[in-house]
Order: structure tokens, then C-alpha cells, then sequence
């Protein structure tokens, strides 16, 4: 949760472009839990929902919107555009996009790249920035969160 709150209270909101954040990591690892944790303090005022089955979700938030895509049951990066991802590449958008990998190049790099891993004693989360923007995104959330 503290994750989710430093990810949403940090987000840098573009007036051009939409904001990436991949979800890596093995099943029960808190993808979902994540994405649902972010989008509820960025606003979502429904439930957030694991993506498997209908692959996307959208959720309206406070003056933005999230892009809920979860690839796990793709079986070609060539589905990802039957969803018709590219209305949703505009301005005050986020993307949470879990299992990211399994796109291929399908899906424009991310701002910011978090792997959560199950460990000894509990979960782990490592966050990479891929961008400009994203790398400005994470060191706002690491003045938040301890190391």
C-alpha cells in the first residue's frame, strides 16, 4: 500500500503523452494488489479488477484515467492491438501493464519498471525507471519510501 501511495502521490500528469508503469514478477506476487492499490488512491472509484480474462480495464480517476492491461494470456503480442490501446495514448492517462514481457514490442517502453518478488520475510519491489520522466518519478517515490 505505501508502494502505491508514494507511486500515485508522485506521478508526474503529462498534458501530451501517457505515463507507463509495468508490472513484472510470478503469479501471487501483488501485481494486481498494486495496481489496484494505485489506481484507488488515484481515484478509481470501483474495484479494481484482475485483467486476465478481458486483458484491459479502464477506470476513470480524479481528472485522469487508468489503462489496466494485463498480458499473462496473450499467445502473440500481435492481440495487443485488437484492444485498441492507441485511444488511450493521450494526456492525463496512466497505464498499468502487467506482464509486461509477454507483449514483445508491442508496447511502448515504460516511464518506470517495478518486479516484485515474493522473499524472506514477505515482498520485495524493484523499481527501474526507463525514461526521463520515469527516473523524476522515482526519485520523488524514493523521498517517500524507505530503501
Amino acid at each position: 500500500m505505501r508502494l502505491a501511495e508514494a507511486l500515485a502521490a508522485a506521478l508526474p500528469w503529462d498534458d501530451q503523452a501517457p505515463r507507463l508503469l509495468y508490472l513484472s514478477g510470478e503469479l501471487g506476487t501483488g501485481k494486481t494488489t498494486l495496481a489496484g492499490a494505485l489506481l484507488g488512491a488515484l481515484g478509481a472509484a470501483e474495484a479494481v479488477r484482475s485483467p486476465s480474462y478481458a486483458l484491459l480495464e479502464i477506470y476513470p480517476l480524479r481528472a485522469a484515467l487508468g489503462v489496466h492491461v494485463d498480458c499473462y494470456r496473450l499467445t502473440d503480442p500481435g492481440e495487443l492491438e485488437q484492444l485498441g490501446l492507441r485511444d488511450y495514448f493521450r494526456a492525463h492517462t496512466l497505464w498499468l501493464v502487467e506482464w509486461p514481457e509477454r507483449a514483445g514490442r508491442a508496447l511502448p517502453p515504460p516511464d518506470l519498471w517495478v518486479r516484485l518478488r515474493v522473499a524472506d520475510p514477505g515482498r520485495t519491489a524493484e523499481i527501474a525507471a526507463a525514461t526521463p520522466v520515469g527516473a523524476t518519478w522515482l526519485a520523488q517515490v524514493r523521498t517517500t519510501l524507505p530503501a
